[in-house]
């Protein structure tokens, strides 16, 4: 099983030394948010603590050093504490793009996919009358993915090689992540409010 080796606070802690753009904390928070609720869908309950702050770590680098994404990840990492295995794991996310860290882990396998994915929704989010996901569809989101220039710095082949290497189809992939946004968009809000 696989447990973190600091607490939830200190990872934010962490993630507030290197990032301070509204932008990439939301993104952390969205990401962490995302991932435990993946891991009490496809049964990893136990470590949601992990998946959690593997989410919200995972960008640690990229506001500094965005040439050097998952490069100067694990130094960061390291100073705060964190274990090879949760550096390992955040750093499989750029696997192909900045770095050569293979997903192995479901886990990272659904940071891969859906890292790149939340962008996308987030993006789509924006443009509804809501400003939410709460009432987004997986049609409507579709849409958007085949419209190239619409949120055109999300990469439609990582997302596409992200649910392959899931062996889901893409559909299922959208409807799960915008599931799983769902449930944390408000405590997000909250979050970003009371940060304002």
């Amino acid at each position: 099983m696989r447990t973190s080796k600091i607490t939830r606070d200190e990872a934010l802690k962490l993630l507030e030394k290197y990032n301070k753009a509204p932008f990439h904390i939301q993104h952390g928070l969205t990401v962490e948010g995302v991932m435990r609720w993946y891991a009490k869908e496809l049964g990893y309950g136990e470590e949601e603590e992990y998946w959690g702050q593997v989410g919200l770590l995972h960008d640690i680098d990229f506001e500094l050093y965005p040439e050097q994404h998952c490069i100067k990840a694990p130094d960061l990492l390291k100073e705060g504490g964190v274990g090879e295995d949760m550096i390992y794991s955040v750093c499989a996310h750029g696997y192909g793009i900045c770095c050569d860290i293979k997903p192995e882990h479901e886990m990272e396998k659904v940071l891969f996919a859906a890292d790149e994915l939340t962008g996308l929704i987030w993006s789509a989010a924006l443009m509804r009358p809501s400003k939410s996901v709460m009432d987004m569809e997986v049609k409507s989101l579709k849409k958007k993915f085949k419209d190239k220039k619409f949120a055109a710095g999300c990469s439609r082949d990582v997302i596409r090689q992200g649910a392959e290497n899931l062996g889901w189809e893409l559909d299922e992939l959208f409807e799960k992540t915008i599931l799983a946004m769902r449930s944390c968009e408000a405590e997000i809000q909250k979050a970003m409010v009371e940060r304002a």
